[in-house]
Formats: structure tokens, sequence, C-alpha cells
């Protein structure tokens, strides 16, 4: 039998080996149990944190006590590791400032997972948050990581923050429209729509008389998760109602005036006599 195949040697190489599978097991069970027991006080957000930090610990102290079972000195694999570390630190200042807004976020809490947000003008749902950066889905299902040092820097739009949002449609129709019939009209289409919120009560004002319309606004209140279908609702509803009550929707005209002074161009159709 070779010599790396005896007993003492198997079981050299063995006990680290059980140490570890046991270390995993334990790291992953327990891991969950954190998580589950977080689920009334803690968000999804710090359940995910807090598990991956039972389970890196532990699977960390398991990794060291298996080495050490296999006659590894474990000051001086922390000694190295203490000197490791400061090099890493001043080699990664970037990724040390991203830990720490990190941190930052985690006490904040500006958003959690399955949240849209908008990041320096980059819009997508949060699928991760990490010490080191924040992973995003686009609607276009793209892939966008965000350094945490950038969220600390700059302004964060969370668009899913609050169970309810308000809807501003702006809706222009043409000067000689009667304006209380148009609100009849855009406050009715509002109230049957089922997605609608009564309470706070939706109201139509004007904001302006525009170059070619009376432009006014509708406003009403939605559930967040309804919010893009809503809209779209909303405007096909209000395009088919104008077209039913014969409400038009203007478009830019443009008109030449030379002055009164001047007199109109004129134009008359002239007839070949000559031509048979």
């Amino acid at each position: 039998m070779p010599e790396w195949m005896t007993l003492e040697t198997l079981g050299l190489w063995l006990r680290p080996l059980i140490w570890i599978v046991l270390g995993l097991t334990l790291a992953t069970v327990l891991g969950r149990l954190v998580e589950r027991m977080g689920q009334q006080r803690l968000t999804r957000h710090q359940r995910v944190l807090f598990r991956r930090l039972v389970f890196y610990t532990i699977l960390g102290v398991t990794v060291a006590l298996a080495l050490q079972q296999s006659g590894f000195q474990i000051g001086v694999l922390l000694g190295a590791a203490g000197i490791l570390t400061v090099a890493l630190g001043f080699a990664s200042q970037t990724s040390a400032s991203n830990v720490i807004s990190g941190l930052f976020l985690l006490a904040e809490r500006p958003f959690e997972l399955g949240h849209f947000i908008e990041v320096d003008s980059v819009r997508g749902e949060v699928v991760g948050i990490d010490l080191l950066s924040v992973k995003l889905r686009s609607l276009d299902n793209l892939y966008i990581r965000v350094p945490n040092e950038t969220l600390i820097k700059t302004r964060v739009t969370n668009f899913t923050r609050f169970p309810v949002r308000r809807l501003d449609l702006s809706i222009g129709v043409a000067y000689g429209e009667d304006l209380d019939r148009v609100q009849r009209v855009l406050l009715g289409l509002v109230h049957d729509n089922p997605d609608c919120m009564e309470e706070p009560e939706p109201f139509v004002y004007l904001l302006e008389f525009g170059a070619s319309s009376v432009d006014l606004q509708l406003s009403f209140w939605v559930r967040a998760t309804d919010l893009r279908q809503v809209r779209s609702d909303v405007m096909f509803g209000v395009k088919k109602a104008f077209d039913r009550e014969g409400i038009e929707i203007p478009f830019p005209h443009t008109t030449l005036y030379a002055g009164q002074h001047s007199a109109p161009i004129p134009v008359s159709i002239h007839h070949n006599q000559d031509k048979p």
C-alpha cells in the first residue's frame, strides 16, 4: 500500500473534510433559520444580509478548525491574513468606500429588494443588494450594477416606496370646447375605472393656454403596482370618450399674416380658350 494511502494519512485528510461538510450544512441551516425568524421584524434586504453574515461566519470558523485539524498553525494564518488585509485595504480604497457606503445604505434603507428606482438617469428593479454594489434589472431586461458609493452621492428616486401613486396626465382640447363638459367627461372616465382610487378624490385643473390648445391636467391616484397599465388604459379611454362626445383634440396650426395694410394676394384661374 502506498504511503499516502495509510490509515493515518487518510484520517488526516478525512477529518478536515468532515469538518467542512458539517460546517457547510450548519451554516446553511442556521442562515435559513435566521432569515425565517426575521420575517416579522426585518426587511427582505436585511434578512438576506443577516443570512449571508451567519453563513460565511460559521463557514469561516469551520474552515479554520478544519485547517487546525490538518496541522496548520492558525496563529500564523491569522497573522498572514492581517497583513494581507492591510495590503488589500491600501490597494482597494474604492472597494472600502463601497463597503462603508453599503453599511450606510443598510442603516438608512432607501429601497428594498423588488423596488423600482432611478439612479443617475438609470431605472430598474432592485434584484440584489450587496456590500459593494446594487444590482438592477431594467425594463428591457438589462443587468445593471451600481456601486454603493454612487448611490450615496447621487439622488435616488424610489417609485415603489409607497403603495399608492398619483398619476398626472396632460390633455389638450380645442379653444372652442366647453371646459365644464370636458371636465365632467374626464372625471366620469376616472370614476368608471375600477383601478382608479376614489380617495384621494381625482381632479382636473387648467395648466395653461397653449399655442394650439387649452392644456388641462387630469390627476388621480392608483396603486403603485398598477401605474403603467392604468396610465395606458386611461389614455385609451380619453381618446375614445373624446371621439364619442365630439371633443376635439387639436394639433398645431400655422397661420401666415402679412399685416392689415397688405392686400391679399389675388388668385385667379384662366382657361385657355384656344385649346380645342
